[in-house]
């Protein structure tokens, strides 16, 4: 399963419960898929092969969100069977092409090699057709949500064997000087100027929202990978709205 499909775009929420039960309640909402959390939050590699399974289960793309530039859990994320890796905090192409290296298998990488794992149906699935397939199947997701990256976003965007470009708002406005204000006209120029260079050059572009209203404004610029909320958000939000209507 892509995960764009033809779709002109695509939208999903982070996941940091670690009840897999969350996942198949996206599934059913209709979002395209769900980046399973293990920056922030309780998720463990061990919690989120559940996760992975669910969002399998119920034809919702499964995407993996590492703490950090870590071959070993970038491996690990897609041994398990994640279709794309997210890995926060890229500053330079250095940084990117790392990423690259540990997600690929050869020649486009340096992945560590084991067919006994649940993304080569525990050795099941012919050798040749997995390592074959692999790099094929799964994807690349960069963070870009700083000043020092943003001042290399254009050697980092030609880095070969990123599939999107993520544009962290929050982390953005904290290098801007004003922490937390994601629609402060510093963080929105940076976030528009990065837009730009990535879609001259073909590049898909991603970013988190927090609305329907800016989850437009940002599809109608050209962001493609809508990351929309996060779960806790999502349910304190709907309880919320339900406790001011009963009271109100």
């Amino acid at each position: 399963m892509g995960l764009f499909d033809n779709k002109k775009y695509v939208v999903g929420p982070f996941i940091k419960i670690s009840d897999p039960a969350l996942v198949e309640v996206a599934a059913f909402a209709g979002f395209d898929f769900v980046i399973i959390d293990l920056e922030h939050g309780p998720n463990s590699i061990q919690t989120i092969q559940n996760h992975i399974r669910a969002a399998q289960a119920k034809n919702i793309v499964p995407i993996v969100r590492v703490p950090e530039i870590n071959e070993n859990m970038i491996s690990k994320a897609l041994d398990i069977g994640a279709t794309y890796v997210q890995v926060p905090q890229i500053e330079t192409a250095a940084d990117a092409k790392r990423v690259v290296k540990a997600a690929k298998f050869f020649p486009e990488g340096s992945r560590g090699v084991c067919r006994y794992v649940r993304a080569a149906d525990y050795a099941s699935m012919p050798k040749e057709n997995y390592f074959g397939d692999a790099n094929k199947s799964t994807g690349v997701i960069i963070h870009i949500e700083g000043n020092i990256a943003f001042k290399n976003i254009n050697e980092i965007l030609e880095v070969d064997g990123i599939d999107i470009i993520f544009i962290g708002p929050y982390d953005m406005s904290q290098s801007c000087g004003v922490p937390g204000q994601v629609n402060h006209p510093k963080v929105i120029a940076q976030m528009k100027e990065i837009v730009e260079k990535a879609s001259r050059l073909g590049k898909v572009v991603g970013t988190f929202v927090e609305s329907p209203e800016s989850a437009k404004q940002w599809i109608d610029l050209g962001v493609k990978y809508i990351s929309y909320a996060v779960d806790v958000g999502i349910f304190y939000d709907a309880c919320k709205g339900i406790v001011e209507r009963v009271n109100a």
